[in-house]
């Protein structure tokens, strides 16, 4: 019955710790809302493209209401490019060119209703889309799956070392190995494919993904070091209440940047 709960709560801490990831990530759709001829429409905005195909921004409006979206390379001084969207089926859609692997570009929207009032959405703070290189399903799905099984174990282990279980040795060392296997191989092909870089954390950069996986790598190091010969569960429950704290720092924050300027791909 114990290992059931245990099971239970790491489960839940693990889900809601990977949705909170998700939904505060610079990558999550942009979510505002607009009125138009008194009408208020919901819109998420998209915030991550890869860069094989330009990006479609496809608003779900009525046929009556008209748009153009304006757009930019990031931090540059360049003009904003209209783009006049148009109806597909039910929405109004408006296409991004493709940019280099960790291009940026910046867009806002602005909509006209039938009687001719238009509404400006997000000018004053544009929304940032980054796109990025096409990384394999056989690469991209096992590291996902993995990294999420890897902080579920983690959790098990501090949970049960809280409690005092001796499984929490063994929960230990498989959240270790799964770190290992998704975070450190998994992880910089991932990488490689999407910005063209195995690795842009410490000591080459300052890319918080791959230092906030280094870290959590590291205190699980610690951990099951220091468990080896003898059980010490503080420095179990340190490297999970660590590795929890890490994983939930959104995810690409302070990633990959194209300097438009330089040709140089930048983090942090």
């Amino acid at each position: 019955m114990k290992n059931f709960l245990f099971w239970t709560i790491a489960i839940i801490i693990t889900v809601a710790a990977a949705m909170y990831q998700r939904m505060t990530g610079p990558t999550y759709p942009y979510r505002t809302t607009a009125s138009v001829d008194g009408t208020e429409y919901s819109f998420a905005l998209k915030r991550s493209q890869t860069n094989t195909h330009p990006c479609m921004i496809k608003l779900e409006v009525p046929r009556e209401v008209s748009g153009t979206l304006y757009f930019r390379r990031f931090r540059t001084d360049e003009a904003w490019t209209a783009v006049e969207m148009k109806h597909d089926g039910e929405r109004l859609a408006g296409e991004l060119p493709s940019q280099p692997a960790a291009g940026k570009l910046e867009y806002y929207i602005s909509l006209k209703g039938a009687s001719g009032a238009e509404t400006t959405l997000l000018r004053e703070k544009p929304v940032v889309i980054r796109f990025k290189g096409n990384v394999p399903a056989a690469i991209m799905i096992p590291h996902i799956l993995i990294m999420f099984f890897a902080m579920l174990l983690s959790n098990l282990a501090g949970i049960t070392a809280a409690a005092g279980v001796p499984s929490q040795r063994k929960h230990g060392r498989l959240a270790l190995w799964l770190l290992l296997a998704g975070g450190m191989i998994l992880g910089p092909l991932v990488q490689k494919y999407a910005f063209g870089e195995l690795w842009t954390g410490i000591p080459f950069g300052w890319d918080l993904t791959d230092n906030k996986t280094l870290i959590g790598v590291f205190a699980w190091v610690v951990a099951v070091i220091m468990n080896r010969k003898k059980e010490r569960p503080a420095y179990t429950i340190a490297a999970a209440v660590i590795l929890l704290l890490v994983y939930s720092i959104p995810h690409s924050m302070f990633g990959s940047e194209l300097d438009y300027a330089t040709g140089a791909v930048t983090q942090g």
